[in-house]
Formats: structure tokens, C-alpha cells, sequence
């Protein structure tokens, strides 16, 4: 007698505890904050510590620093687009959408993007390269908005944005400012106030994309 061969079931990958997602998002969002106070290089025992959790739990989640500074960078781009997005759809003035993006992008810590510009960051790495593409062409399409109905000045690009909102969010190295979100938005709105048209001066240099500040 023959007896029924059993077909072999796929092996699920079994999908992350709810609790071990959370300490994934509380570490990323901590990293999050202290790479715009301290830099990348903060260590991560004070992430941890920040993030409430032991040292070890970052290593489960994280091989190296590498990965987490990779993980942080990818989680403000994805957030950033989102907001830029939500102006878009949302708001019927260009620049008021260009306004209320940038504001957006503070409190989301967008500072933390700087580890993307260094020599030994993974810029090629694929997640990366997709979120880049998609932040820039949702930031473009705000500014071509603005820049079409005559609110922006011909001459700035989406790497100028950046670099602005990136030093205006960061605390002055050396002070320990970090209570520096007080000004942050008004600040803001004076860079702001400077983007649009007619423009009062002439810049000097190229308007630069965020492929510029990869290579410079």
C-alpha cells in the first residue's frame, strides 16, 4: 500500500513582536535626535539610553552603526516626502506649501540627513537611492509649483533647500545649544522670506541638487 506523499509547506519568515517594532522605532527615533545634536558619531550606548533601551537591544536590531545611521537616514527621507506631499495636495498657494513644507521638515528632523553627505556613507545603496529620488522630486515639484506662479526666485534648487534647512536645524557646534527649536521656525521664516521672488540680489554659483552635495 501506498502511502500519501505530504507536500512540503513553505517556511514562513514569522513577522517581528509588536514590542520589538516598537524599541526599532524608539531607537531610530532617538538616533534620530541625537545625530542633529551630536552627529553621527554620538555613541551608542547614549542612544540606547535615550531610547530606553539596553545596549544590546540595538545590536538585535542594528549590525553596526553603518546600519542604523542607513536606517535614520531612510526613515526622515520617507517622513519628509510625506510631508511634502501632504503640502502639495493640501495647500492651494504654492509658496504656502513651500512654507508650510519647510516648517514640516524641521520638526522632523531633517538635520539628521546630514551623515548622507559624507565620503563614507552608502549612497548607492538601493532603499536609498529610491527615497533620495523621491524627496527630491517631491521637493522639486513644490519649488517648480512656487517658481512657475512667479513666488520663488529662478535660481535656487532642491540642494540649496536642504543645505538651508539642515544648518538652520542644527545646534552652533561647540555651544551646546541644544534648546535651539525655540528659534528654529522663526529663522525659517526669515530663509523664507528670502527664497522669494522678485530676488533682491544675485547668487553666486550654480543653483545645486542633492546629486551636487553627494559629489562636492
Amino acid at each position: 500500500m501506498k502511502t500519501a506523499t505530504v507536500a512540503a509547506q513553505p517556511r514562513r519568515t514569522p513577522r517581528p513582536r509588536a514590542d520589538a517594532l516598537r524599541n526599532r522605532e524608539r531607537i531610530i527615533a532617538a538616533a534620530r535626535e541625537m545625530f542633529v545634536e551630536y552627529g553621527a558619531e554620538v555613541p551608542l550606548d547614549e542612544i540606547a539610553r535615550r531610547a530606553g533601551v539596553g545596549n544590546a537591544t540595538i545590536y538585535r536590531h542594528f549590525a553596526d552603526r553603518s546600519e542604523l545611521i542607513t536606517s535614520v537616514v531612510l526613515s526622515v527621507m520617507d517622513r519628509v516626502s510625506a510631508r511634502a506631499e501632504a503640502a502639495a495636495a493640501e495647500e492651494l498657494d504654492p509658496f504656502a506649501a513651500l512654507r508650510r513644507f519647510v516648517h514640516a521638515a524641521a520638526d522632523e528632523r531633517i538635520g539628521a540627513l546630514c551623515p548622507m553627505l559624507s565620503d563614507t556613507f552608502d549612497g548607492d545603496h538601493a532603499e536609498l537611492h529610491a527615497a533620495r529620488e523621491r524627496l527630491e522630486r517631491d521637493v522639486e515639484g513644490l519649488m517648480h509649483r512656487a517658481r512657475t506662479a512667479g513666488r520663488l526666485r529662478a535660481d535656487v534648487a532642491v540642494g540649496d533647500l536642504m543645505v538651508a534647512l539642515s544648518q538652520l536645524t542644527r545646534p552652533l557646534p561647540g555651544t551646546g545649544c541644544l534648546d535651539i527649536d525655540q528659534f528654529i521656525h522663526r529663522h525659517l521664516q526669515l530663509f523664507l522670506d528670502g527664497l522669494q521672488a522678485p530676488a533682491r540680489s544675485e547668487l553666486p554659483g550654480s543653483a545645486a541638487t542633492l546629486d551636487d552635495l553627494r559629489k562636492s
